[in-house]
C-alpha cells in the first residue's frame, strides 16, 4: 500500500519542466528576442509594436513618437554616469535614432525602504541636469516604495514623447552598397559598470560613454536628409547584437571590418585581460548609422566636427543576404556574429 501511495503516475513522467525566466532574458540578446516575439507579441499586436523599433511612430498621430525604458543598473553610480543620467540619455537617444526630437519625459521611481534621501537627491539632480542638456522637460511621474531588500535601491522607468522630424528612416530603406558608420569607440559603458561593480583596478580609468546624442543626430539628419537610411543605438547586447537585429529586419547581410571599428586602447586592454569581447558590451553614447555610399565619407567628416562624433568611422557595408553579420578579421579570415547568448554582465542599464 505504501508503495502504491508514492507511485508517480505515468502521465507526469513525460511532462516538461516549467520554463522560468533567466537573467539572460533581459540582456537584449537571443533570449530577450525569444521572450518578446514568443510571448509579448503573441498578445500585444499593435503594428507600432510589431515593428520592434526603438520608438513607435504613432499611426493615429504620425508626427509623434513614443518610447519607454526601465533602468536597473548596478551600481547606481559609475565612472561617467549614474542611473539618473542613464535614464534620461537612453530615452532621448531612442527617440533621436527614430528621427524624433524628444520634448517631454515621464519619470517613475521604484525605491527601496532605507534608501538614503541624499543619494536619491543626487540621482534626481543628475536627471534634471541631463534633461536640460538634452532640451527636454520632465512633466509627470510616479513614486513607489517597496520593502527593504525588495528593490535594490532605485529602479527608474522613463517614457519619452517626441516630435518626428525625419520620417525617412526605416529598415525598408537599407540597400546593398550602403555604408555602416559608428560615431565612436565601443564597449565603454559595459566595461565601466563592470569595473566599478567588481572594484577592479586598471592603470587607466575607463569612463562610460553615457550621454544624450540628439546634439549629434539632429544636425546630422538636417544636413544629410534622405542619405541617412537607418539609425540605431547599440545598447544592450552591444554592436554585434544590434548589427544582427538590423540584418534580420532589413533582410540583408552586414559586413564589418574589425580594424575599422573604434575601440579605445584602455578598453581593448581591459577586455583582453578580462576575457570579454567589446563587440558584445553595452554602449550608451553610440549610434550606428546606415547611409548612402556616395555621402558616407562626408557624413563622417561632419560627425568629426561634433564632440559626440569625433571618433566616427565607416566600419562596414551592406550586402545582399538573408540576415547574417560577418566580421572581417585583420588576418583575412571571416567571423560570423550572432546575437548575445547569455549576459556577460546583468543589470547593465
Amino acid at each position: 500500500m505504501a508503495a502504491a501511495m508514492t507511485h508517480t503516475p505515468p502521465s507526469l513522467l513525460n511532462e516538461p519542466a516549467e520554463e522560468r525566466l533567466l537573467l539572460a532574458h533581459g540582456d537584449g540578446g537571443i533570449l530577450t528576442h525569444q521572450l518578446i516575439q514568443g510571448l509579448f507579441q503573441k498578445y500585444f499586436r499593435a503594428p507600432e509594436l510589431m515593428a520592434l523599433t526603438d520608438a513607435a511612430v504613432l499611426s493615429g498621430a504620425p508626427d509623434l513618437a513614443l518610447t519607454t525604458d526601465s533602468f536597473v543598473v548596478n551600481p547606481l553610480f559609475f565612472p561617467g554616469g549614474d542611473i539618473g543620467k542613464l535614464a534620461i540619455a537612453g530615452t532621448v537617444n531612442d527617440l533621436a535614432v527614430s528621427g524624433a526630437q524628444a520634448k517631454y519625459l515621464t519619470a517613475a521611481f521604484i525605491l527601496e525602504e532605507g534608501l538614503e534621501i541624499s543619494l536619491l537627491e543626487k540621482v534626481v539632480a543628475s536627471m534634471a541636469s541631463t534633461a536640460r542638456t538634452a532640451g527636454v522637460s520632465i512633466v509627470t511621474g510616479d513614486t513607489k516604495v517597496v520593502e527593504r531588500g525588495k528593490g535594490d535601491g532605485i529602479y527608474i522607468n522613463t517614457t519619452g514623447l517626441g516630435l518626428v522630424r525625419k520620417k525617412e528612416l526605416g529598415y525598408h530603406r537599407i540597400q546593398p552598397g550602403d555604408k555602416i558608420i559608428l560615431n565612436g569607440g565601443i564597449g565603454e559603458h559595459g566595461l565601466a559598470v563592470l569595473i566599478e561593480r567588481n572594484q577592479f583596478r586598471f592603470s587607466e580609468s575607463i569612463q562610460s560613454d553615457c550621454m544624450p546624442l540628439n546634439a549629434l543626430i539632429t544636425p546630422l539628419l538636417d544636413q544629410f536628409g534622405t542619405d541617412i537610411k537607418f539609425m540605431r543605438d547599440p545598447t544592450r547586447g552591444g554592436l554585434a547584437t544590434t548589427a544582427k537585429e538590423i540584418a534580420l529586419s532589413g533582410s540583408c547581410d552586414l559586413w564589418l571590418e574589425e580594424t575599422a571599428i573604434p575601440v579605445r586602447d584602455e578598453v581593448r586592454g581591459a577586455t583582453e585581460f578580462l576575457g570579454l569581447d567589446p563587440l558584445y558590451l553595452a554602449n550608451e553614447g553610440k549610434v550606428l548609422t546606415i547611409a548612402a555610399p556616395e555621402r558616407a565619407a562626408e557624413i563622417v567628416r561632419f560627425m568629426h566636427q561634433l564632440p559626440e562624433g569625433k571618433d566616427a568611422a565607416i566600419i562596414g557595408e551592406v550586402r545582399i543576404g538573408q540576415g547574417q553579420v560577418f566580421l572581417q578579421t585583420p588576418l583575412g579570415g571571416t567571423r560570423i556574429l550572432d546575437m548575445l547568448a547569455g549576459a556577460p554582465l546583468p543589470r547593465i542599464c
